[in-house]
């Protein structure tokens, strides 16, 4: 399972952590906790990605740029850490060769008995399919298997979102059916995909040693 270096004790496992790394082509991927000093590099890529995420992302009132504009970031990120400490989340950011490239969501965590949690991502067009954004979900699902106990893993996706659903096939999720109307994107109620993946489905050693395994990752 990934390998988790925590920095000080969470209120909920395996937070806050750093995971990783693993190599893929376009560079040195890692995961670490979202901070503050993000939002300049989080609004530049999201404001040049806007027609790559827009069809993909909740409807944002006020329009596109505002709403991922710097100033906006603070709020944002202090809305995370206070989810982080709670144990409702596991706001990851991707780190491609030390920079921030995109984000992995744990989200809606909730312990005993269902054990679950959602997982979201988004990463920068730039690097779109070379492996980035699949070895970071790898490596956040095999940490949530891992120190943070959970059971089950959801993820919903557009049936037009090709890439994302290519990353979750890339990693063993199943599909489990569609959410008519599901969630307001791009000004319009939308249908999604739900997937999912419990502990029992995950390889041995998990998620991102396959990768490793296939070629598809290395270790450094």
């Amino acid at each position: 399972m990934a390998h988790a270096q925590s920095e000080y004790v969470g209120r909920h496992p395996g937070w806050p952590a750093r995971l990783g790394p693993l190599d893929v082509r376009a560079g040195r991927v890692e995961l670490r906790p979202v901070k503050l000093f993000d939002g300049a590099t989080w609004s530049e890529i999201r404001i040049r990605d806007e027609q790559h995420l827009v069809r993909w992302e909740p409807s944002t009132p006020g329009g596109w740029a505002r709403r991922n504009a710097p100033a906006e970031w603070p709020g944002r990120w202090w809305l995370l850490r206070g989810a982080a400490r709670r144990g409702a989340a596991l706001p990851f950011a991707i780190v491609l060769d030390g920079t921030l490239v995109g984000q992995v969501m744990i989200g809606n965590v909730v312990r005993e008995p269902l054990l679950s949690a959602y997982v979201g991502y988004w990463c920068d067009a730039r690097v779109n399919g070379k492996g980035v954004t699949t070895a970071a979900v790898a490596l956040a699902v095999d940490h949530c298997f891992g120190a943070v106990g959970l059971h089950r893993l959801e993820a919903t996706v557009r049936p037009e979102n090709g890439p994302s659903l290519r990353v979750l096939a890339k990693l063993g999720f199943r599909e489990e059916g569609l959410f008519q109307r599901y969630l307001d994107v791009d000004g319009a109620w939308r249908d999604h995909l739900c997937f999912a993946l419990t502990a029992e489905e995950m390889p041995l050693g998990g998620l991102a040693a396959r990768l490793v395994a296939e070629g598809r990752a290395g270790r450094p």
